[in-house]
């Protein structure tokens, strides 16, 4: 049989990461009718996990689906049918070095982060395929989801690629349930650009709005930070019709318009004055680790992307945002072409 029809035969989801997306994803797969194995590093945290039915630091007051057994031990991932990688980007390599010889030989591999490894500038699918065996199929999950909405059973909708189309639409029916939906397609690159590319495009959103510029501003800058995105799509083998869909421009526009995005956050710290180090507030924001793979691959391929790269400036502390913005502000004027 293809990886295709042989994917998911009884349904067992891993799920490796027990922050706030891991814990939500591992509700909706439960929620959708599949045993699911939650794997979280700490011993204790798991343990506390599995007693409480709670992941309070997360997802205060919303309870753990019965179907959901957490765990720390890493043999536990082994009878899974598909795993979902939820860990933050720039650790997704260590983790598949230490896990990865868990998991079922075959066993679809979906990346839930959303980033580009820094030093490397590899896309996820890239590290994922330079840690795992040649036959393990790697999908990725991107699109416009705040964990708590997922965790609540509100209605969202996400993408899931994966270069076989057959196994894509597989897993999307695998995972979907009563309040979340899986569009699939095969455009793994433009899924994960449009995940990646919009966290630091989010930061500049932010920036905006803590200093200030008002709404106005803050519309202009978001579309032409999506022309930013829509062009480097297109330079690394990006559908443009991705990017129109739910993993481009459906996550931008949620990521670069609410304070629930942790990047819209750190921009909006970052516009009010904080530094780099302040504005993070103990709390994760993808795209301050992305800005400078993103800025690499896109001068590599001669991409304009002036948002990126201020946004790049700022969270390395070579300019201002005053300096910033007036740069931006001061840039030429020239047709709407995208």
């Amino acid at each position: 049989m293809s990886t295709s029809e042989t994917a998911g035969a009884s349904g067992a989801v891993a799920v490796v990461g027990g922050g706030a997306w891991g814990t939500a994803l591992a509700n909706a797969a439960a929620a959708a009718g599949r045993p699911v194995t939650l794997w979280l590093r700490d011993p204790e945290a798991a343990a506390r996990l599995e007693r409480t039915r709670e992941n309070a630091r997360y997802l205060p007051g919303v309870p753990l689906h019965p179907a959901i057994r957490a765990t720390a031990d890493g043999a536990a991932l082994r009878p899974a049918d598909s795993v979902l990688l939820v860990t933050p980007a720039q650790t997704l390599r260590s983790v598949l070095v230490q896990l990865g010889p868990e998991f079922r030989p075959g066993a679809p591999v979906i990346l839930c982060a959303k980033g580009i490894e820094r030093g490397s500038d590899a896309f996820m699918s890239a590290v994922a395929a330079e840690s795992l065996p040649a036959s393990t199929p790697v999908a990725v999950l991107s699109g416009p989801s705040f964990a708590a909405d997922v965790a609540r059973n509100l209605p969202t909708a996400v993408t899931l690629a994966a270069a076989d189309a057959g196994l894509a639409a597989r897993l999307a029916r695998m995972l979907s349930g009563p309040s979340l939906r899986l569009y699939h397609t095969d455009d793994v690159r433009g899924v994960e650009i449009g995940g990646a590319g919009k966290n630091v495009l989010a930061i500049a959103s932010g920036i905006v709005a803590g200093r200030g510029l008002g709404e106005s501003a803050r519309a202009a800058l978001i579309a032409r930070a999506f022309a930013e995105l829509m062009r480097f799509a297109r330079s690394y083998g990006g559908q443009p019709e991705t990017l129109m869909g739910l993993s481009g421009l459906g996550d931008l526009v949620l990521t670069a318009s609410s304070p629930q995005s942790r990047n819209f956050a750190f921009g909006q710290r970052l516009g009010e004055g904080a530094t780099p180090e302040a504005a993070s507030g103990g709390k994760l924001a993808e795209g301050a680790f992305t800005a400078a793979a993103l800025v690499d691959l896109a001068r590599a391929r001669a991409v304009e992307m002036p948002v990126a790269e201020a946004v790049a400036a700022i969270v390395s502390g070579e300019a201002s945002v005053e300096a910033v913005v007036a740069g931006l502000l001061a840039r030429p004027l020239k047709a709407e072409v995208g």
